[in-house]
């Protein structure tokens, strides 16, 4: 076998009986046991997961977006959303990478290939029922009241009336506490059978933490036969029994906040004059119990020139969307500076796998629906997008249901 391939690991003898998801479980344990960074995922109407192990943090770091094109290295990026020492801007190699559907090696990276014994002595090892997650030693982000959230939302409606800003995304966390014997593995498992369309993720890195979601945003998507695609996603309403997604009604809010979020995605592909592109919607879609309005945007790579780069260009104009900060931009994320009072930290950051199924295949999520692990808790993030109709007490309980979608999984 030559240096430059990838190396598959057979499991070894003490192992063999385990099935797939003990066998990820194993690889798992191993990973935190040692220190390693990790990445587990699901992707929209996947039957199985993944799992990719980086050899060490210091393999991890990256201050730029991943380049969405066949050469790229291959891993996961992991990005806040807002970068940071606190926060850092986080890209993790596929070292090792294991596959639920293809349960039956492991395998191991050209650059990786030291780590070949510590992982065949993991592999060996007897299985554990705990697992030692890495958690954030920053403190507890600050966990807005419903007053101090409505009159955020009020400050917020104040701004757009001053004009000093058209659209603007106010968000809060919440703390709840872990249900005695939390399993991150097992929530995983019931997002992914709960959420088929979510993007559904864990990820634990030392001195970062664990994150768990279930995200239904793409903020880019490279497909193998070169057509870069994104959403504008905005406007929420729950669900009603016995009434089909298409027959929703929408607000003038609701309508206006996600035109302002598709403009800006127009915005973006006329800074890198890029004319030719295919708009879908917008339409409504299911996502989890809530229901929203969904545009798709679609450019084929091969008809451009410099694909690579105007991937990557799309990802610095598109973090962080007007569907997650406001716009335009400069002034929106000024304004949650000033007044938001709270670290989102990865919250409405973007994660995803690149490269990873195969050369020129990525797909990135915005971090939505998610919840921070800490030792005796979970912190949850919600947002909604602002406009001049707003009314403070809606927002709250739009928030309040948003947060529902992740915080299933601790009752």
């Amino acid at each position: 076998m030559r240096l430059t391939e990838p190396r598959q690991l057979a499991w070894p003898t003490a192992a063999a009986g385990l099935d797939a998801t003990a066998r990820l479980r194993h690889l798992v344990a191993g990973a935190l046991r040692t220190g390693r960074p990790l990445a587990v995922w699901r992707e929209p109407g996947a039957d199985y997961p993944r799992l990719l192990v980086a050899r060490s943090l210091e393999a991890a770091y990256t201050g730029l977006p991943p380049a969405l094109d066949a050469q790229a290295p291959a891993g996961f990026a992991f990005f806040p959303f807002r970068d940071s020492d606190h926060n850092p801007a986080l890209f993790l190699p596929a070292d090792v990478l294991y596959d639920v559907a293809r349960p039956d090696a492991v395998t191991v990276a050209p650059a990786a290939r030291d780590l070949v014994p510590a992982l065949t002595a993991w592999l060996a090892l007897p299985p554990l029922a705990e697992l030692a997650w890495h958690h954030s030693p920053q403190p507890a982000p600050h966990t807005a009241t419903e007053a101090e959230y409505t009159q955020l939302v009020r400050t917020g409606v104040a701004a757009i009336e001053e004009m000093s800003v058209v659209k603007v995304v106010s968000s809060r966390a919440a703390r709840r506490p872990l249900p005695a014997g939390f399993d991150p593995l097992a929530a995983f498992a019931e997002l992914s059978e709960k959420y088929g369309r979510a993007f559904v993720s864990l990820v634990s890195v030392p001195g970062v933490g664990t994150w768990l979601g279930a995200s239904p945003e793409v903020l880019a998507e490279v497909t193998a036969d070169g057509q870069f695609h994104t959403m504008a996603l905005a406007g929420t309403q729950p669900i009603t029994p016995g009434l089909a997604p298409q027959a929703a009604i929408w607000r003038q809010k609701e309508i206006e906040e996600q035109a302002l979020v598709a403009r800006y995605i127009v915005n973006c592909f006329k800074q890198l004059r890029l004319r030719e592109y295919h708009e879908t919607g917008p339409r409504t879609v299911v996502a989890g119990q809530l229901l929203h309005l969904r545009t798709d945007f679609e450019v084929d790579f091969r008809n451009v020139p410099f694909p690579a780069s105007l991937g990557t260009d799309m990802l610095r104009l598109l973090h962080p969307t007007s569907a997650v900060g406001g716009m335009p931009k400069v002034p929106a994320l000024a304004f949650l500076q000033a007044h938001e009072g709270y670290d989102r930290a990865y919250y409405s950051g973007f994660l995803g796998p690149v490269n990873v199924t195969a050369p020129g295949i990525s797909r990135l999520f915005v971090n939505l629906r998610c919840l921070q692990l800490r030792p005796t808790e979970a912190i949850l993030y919600a947002g909604t997008g602002l406009t001049i109709d707003s009314d403070p007490t809606r927002e709250w309980q739009e928030t309040e249901m948003k947060m529902q979608t992740i915080g299933a999984v601790l009752q």
